[in-house]
This record gives structure tokens, sequence and C-alpha cells, in this order.
């Protein structure tokens, strides 16, 4: 079985570890407890062809630069996501500069953004038009709740697909 590194980037506070949390064990909690470096966790995903893969997901401390945890976290690494908090723009502005860090690192390394915390959809404070330039942009983008599951499953499933491909080009 192939292993596929997948690494969780992002401001503080925007959901990774519970999104990790959500996929590899279906749970969710609400008290936030701060990632200190990186936190690995495993799980096998059986691709639409039949093959399975094992992702080991490297959940990084939240931050708005790369440049304070080294790109050593991102080094093997064959997609990313690059998590934002809905209902906090600033997380965007963080995941659109976070992305050209990693894009320097990665090169052009499958990645999705995720637009975490849709069971909150009501507070979001997200540029449409923005989110829009960027789908235009062939940028993967997909809504998901850490908290309820939506869309968690096959935002990782979506891009387990698009890293297999990627390395057999």
């Amino acid at each position: 079985m192939q292993t596929k590194k997948i690494c969780m980037i992002g401001d503080f506070a925007v959901g990774k570890t519970s999104l990790v949390s959500r996929y590899v064990l279906n749970q969710f909690s609400a008290d936030y407890i701060t990632t200190i470096g990186v936190k690995i966790d495993t799980k096998d995903l059986i691709l639409n062809s039949g093959d399975q893969i094992k992702l080991v997901l490297w959940d990084i401390a939240g931050t708005d630069s790369l440049a304070t945890i080294g790109s050593n976290y991102l080094k093997g690494a064959v997609g990313y996501f690059l998590v934002v908090d809905g209902t906090r723009s600033a997380t965007f502005d963080s995941a659109l500069q976070l992305q050209q860090q990693a894009k320097t690192i990665l090169g052009d390394a499958p990645f999705t953004l995720l637009l975490n915390k849709l069971d909150l959809s009501y507070q979001w404070t997200l540029n449409k038009d923005e989110i829009g330039g960027l789908k235009s942009n062939s940028w993967s983008i997909m809504e998901c709740s850490a908290r309820q599951g939506d869309g968690v499953e096959k935002a990782f499933q979506s891009l387990g697909e698009r890293m297999t491909i990627a390395v057999s080009s």
C-alpha cells in the first residue's frame, strides 16, 4: 500500500485538528487545544479505482507564515489543505499567503482550500467574489464543517484522488 503525506495548513483555531479528528475518528470536540509543532495521524483511503492508500496527516500548528515553522514539516508532502475559518476573513488572507509559501516548497502539489465552519455559515465574512476568482483559476475549494462532518470525507477523498493522479502523471 502506498503512503501519502498530507499537511493541514492554516491560522490558529481554523479547525485543522478538528477536521483531522472528524475524518480519522469521526469525532468532534468543542474544546480548543492548541497544537504545538505537529500532530500526526493516519487513515487508509480506498480510491475510486479500488486501490488503497495510507494517508499520513500532518496537522501543523496554526500559523500565518510557514517561515515560523520552517519548511521541514512540509517536505515530502504530496498534497495539502489550506484551512480557513469562514467566520474570520483574516484567515482567508493568511491562507492565500500560505499557499504561495507552500507552492515554493512543494511546487505544484495538489491542494484544496477548505472553508471550514459551514455550520456557522450565517456568520461567514468571506468575500464570495474573491473565492469565485480563485475557483476560476482552477483552485479546488470546498466548504465543510468539522463539527457536523459536512463535506469532510468528500474533501479527503477528493484530495486523495488528485494526489494519486498527480503522482502517476
